[in-house]
Order: structure tokens, then sequence, then C-alpha cells
């Protein structure tokens, strides 16, 4: 649904126009990421006993974040004109996002913990256990294990992660580096089979999945077709 969403933005907002091979691509990709994801549906197995809601919901919330995703196309296009052909650097662009999404956390914080059943007046302690453990800081904090350097990982690894994406919308377009990423639902499903440190117990993959991985790269493949140029006349 994030591929379809970003074509329809892309449309509306950036009036492109897409080829049948492009969005039966698009579709297939979808379609081998829900079948990989639909793998663990059964007992035993990982997205098993979860209420049909919760995915439903994160279907529709994709909207904002493809639609987020064609926005930063067009800042990156409409930049390389007002800024006559000098590229936009990608950090300011990042630091852009990366601050208002830390400004509506901190907006939402109060509404967010309300739904986990922590009360307002609470939220300050919640918070300062929260800080133990990022540091690792006092023998009372438990599950902390391998913090700081886990959580400091993590967040260089998100921020590379980040310019890698934004660097491949500014040379090519969002639904390209969305279609790059979805290579990566796959692997990080293997790999949270594998029995490594800090993970919970290895789990199975079934033939689903295998079939959902296949479906997601020829997804790919039909999206990048060549298209054989119009005669003109």
């Amino acid at each position: 649904t994030f591929l379809v969403w970003q074509l329809i933005f892309s449309t509306l907002i950036l009036g492109r126009k897409y080829s049948l091979n492009q969005i039966a691509g698009c579709l297939l990709v979808a379609a081998g990421v829900v079948a990989a994801v639909a793998s663990g549906s059964s007992d035993g197995q990982m997205l098993s006993n979860i209420a049909f809601v919760w995915p439903a919901m994160m279907l529709a919330s994709t909207a904002f974040q493809a639609g987020a995703s064609i926005l930063k196309e067009f800042v990156f296009i409409d930049a390389a004109k007002r800024l006559k052909g000098k590229a936009l650097d990608i950090f300011v662009v990042n630091s852009f996002g990366s601050g208002f999404q830390a400004l509506f956390v901190l907006l939402f914080l109060p509404f967010l913990s309300s739904l986990k059943g922590i009360p307002f007046v609470e939220l300050p302690s919640y918070l300062k256990s929260g800080a133990a453990c990022f540091l690792n800081i006092g023998n009372q904090v438990t599950g902390c294990a391998g913090a700081p350097w886990l959580p400091l990982l993590f967040i260089s690894t998100n921020v590379a992660f980040n310019i890698s994406l934004l660097n491949l919308v500014q040379i090519s377009s969002a639904v390209v580096s969305s279609l790059v990423t979805t290579l990566a639902v796959p692997l990080t499903i293997f790999i949270l089979t594998l029995p490594l440190p800090y993970l919970p117990e290895a789990t199975n993959l079934s033939p689903f999945f295998l079939i959902g991985s296949v479906i997601l790269v020829l997804g790919l493949l039909v999206y990048y077709i060549p298209q054989r140029a119009k005669p003109t006349s």
C-alpha cells in the first residue's frame, strides 16, 4: 500500500504518468511484501495472534509517510529550479524532517502515553527510567543489555540509512527509492530468524516467505523493463 499511495501522490503532486509495466511492477512488489510478511500467520511463527485492525491501521497510516516522501522529492525538484541547477544539501532536508518528527512526538506524547495506560503525571518517571536504561545506569534497571552502544549503533545506522534514501530520492525518485527499500523487508525477516545475540529465539519461515521474496524481485524486474521509444512522425 505504501507504493500504491506513492503512485497516487506522485501523480497528483508531481504530475507524473506511469506505464502499465511500472504500475504492475509496484503491485507485484507490494504483493510480494504482503506474502512474505503473511508467512508468519500460522501458530508458532512471527506475526501470529495479531488482530487484523492493527495491520489495517498500519496500512492506512502509510499514506502520510508516502505523501512525505513525495513532498521531499518535490522539494528537491523545486530547489534545483530555484538554485539554478545547484543541488540542495541532503543533510538540511534530513535535519528538518528529523526535527519535525521529534517535535510532533513530544506534542503527542501525552496522548500516546494515555493509550498505553500511563498517566500523564507518571510520564516524567517513565522518561527518567528510559534515560537510565539508555545510559545503562543503575542496578535496578533491567532489560537494557547492550546499552548504550546498541542504541547508539541503531541511531547511527538509521541516520546513514535515511541519508542514503534521500540521496536516492534526489538522483532518481521517491518511488524508485521505495522499490529498492522493499528488498530490505525479506532480508530483515530472514535475519530475525537467525540465532543472533540480543534477539528473541529464532523462528521458522514458511514456504510463503520464499514465494513472497520471488514475487518481490519479479516486481522489481517488471518495473525496470525498458520501454520502447515511440516512433516520431
